[in-house]
């Protein structure tokens, strides 16, 4: 507003200035009065259409019609004043003013129109009164240089809103993305909270429904002070698991091998069997849920070996593709299992964790496009996951798995005091897939992190 201030005042100013410098300097020679005459009408004609500019400016709705007629009405006026003589003749310049104005503030027929209406009474007026060639040629290309400058300057000026169209465009697309980001990470986290949960509180539950059963059965106090204990450690496992799963989804982590090397090394210590790692291939950065979901994958593995063939020996091994990343973790049977036995595990039902073991993890990866396979063969259990690499372009899915983890028994009677699916037996203060094996109370599924 007050840049549009300044302009008006700089226009009537000059307007003013050269009014004064006209009658200050009048027209001399022999058509001194002639044109003493045409410069009146010019300074009348020019007033007014510095009138019409300034109420068209004032009332914007009629800008498109008006602006135009007031630049030509100005453009001629001033045009024609300059082929005359003395001190009016400088109202050319207001010719060159409408010209700067119609290239910026309007499109290219008005702004040609225009120009065109302050050279037009140069060429013919001219020649009439003896004008002067630089007079004929340096006022036209005059007003066709400031025209150019006046497009000029609305071509920067169109430019310049449509980089702010783009800025803002970018910053509203930004404000989605992170929205999109935002939500895709308490997507991440609620989903992996309750899978723990899940876990946790199934396992907590069955183990406090065993002690009431003991109590109120046997009325053997030992043995349920036993089971409560083994409720606690449980409790206390899912809890520590949950903040490791929350960290895990937060914060960047180890690379995947790297994880894996220190649960392989961990279950090692822990059950003392011969466990190998091994890792193929050019090693990527996998998106955080799609690490932890391999990495869950190789916890539930271990811990089946550790519950259905105790001491026998695993290979845990990671293979980097050209499009996915595979995890595959064998072991051995052992001399004593059925492999009738092992292939009736592949049935859908309850996973070794009370709905939160390899099942579990065979749904985590089929959200990434993954696939997760387990079966026996030639005295071998194996356990094989794969995700693809490029994690962005997961718009369809793997088919599903032709075999699912093996199931774990299925939960005890009201007359047994835990479920060996979860919670393990009073005699066993902890099953593998809850709370860890006899010989080590916590489960591998929630320290190996």
């Amino acid at each position: 507003m007050m840049l549009t201030r300044a302009y008006w005042l700089i226009r009537y100013g000059g307007f003013a200035l050269i009014g004064i410098t006209a009658l200050i300097n009048p027209p001399a020679g022999v058509h001194q009065e002639l044109y003493r005459s045409i410069q009146i009408g010019c300074f009348a004609a020019a007033g007014v259409a510095l009138l019409g500019w300034l109420l068209v400016d004032l009332y914007p709705r009629y800008r498109r019609r008006g602006l135009p007629a007031a630049l030509v009405l100005l453009a001629a006026a001033s045009g024609l004043a300059g082929v005359t003589s003395g001190g009016g003749q400088s109202l050319v310049a207001f010719a060159a003013g409408a010209a700067v104005a119609a290239g910026f503030e309007t499109d290219w027929p008005e702004a040609i129109a225009v120009a065109a209406a302050g050279m037009l009474p140069i060429w013919i007026a001219g020649p009439v009164f003896g004008a002067s060639l630089g007079t004929l040629a340096g006022y036209p290309l005059l007003i066709a240089a400031t025209l150019s400058f006046g497009r000029n300057r609305r071509f920067y000026r169109i430019q310049a809103e449509q980089a702010a169209a783009l800025v803002e465009q970018y910053e509203r697309a930004r404000a989605e993305q992170r929205r999109a980001d935002v939500l895709d990470e308490r997507a991440r986290i609620a989903r992996e909270i309750h899978d723990v949960l899940a876990h946790s509180l199934g396992a907590l539950g069955i183990q406090i429904q065993a002690a009431k059963a003991v109590l109120t059965d046997t009325g053997d106090v030992g043995r349920a002070v036993e089971v409560l204990s083994t409720a606690q450690r449980m409790a206390a496992d899912g809890l520590t698991e949950t903040r490791r799963a929350v960290h895990a989804l937060r914060v960047d982590s180890l690379p995947l091998a790297d994880e894996l090397a220190a649960v392989v090394e961990t279950h090692r210590q822990r059950y003392q069997v011969p466990v190998t790692f091994a890792s193929a291939g050019a090693a990527r950065v996998l998106p955080p849920d799609a690490s932890l979901a391999l990495l869950r994958a190789a916890q539930e593995a271990l811990v089946n070996a550790a519950k259905h063939a105790a001491g026998e020996p695993i290979a845990v091994r990671l293979d980097y593709g050209q499009a996915d990343v595979r995890l595959r973790v064998v072991n051995e049977l052992g001399p004593g299992a059925d492999p009738g036995d092992a292939d009736g595990l592949t049935a859908e039902g309850p996973s070794s964790a009370g709905g939160y073991g390899l099942t579990g993890m065979r749904e985590r990866l089929r959200l990434l496009n993954g696939t997760l396979e387990a079966g026996a063969g030639d005295g071998e259990w194996a356990v094989t996951a794969e995700l693809p690499l490029a994690s962005s372009d997961m718009n369809g899915g793997y088919p599903a798995a032709t075999t699912v983890p093996r199931a774990a028994p299925s939960a005890a009677s009201p007359s047994s005091p835990a479920s060996g699916a979860s919670a393990g037996s009073p005699s066993s203060p902890a099953s593998p897939g809850a709370a860890g094996s006899p010989s080590s109370p916590a489960s591998p599924g929630a320290a190996e992190r």
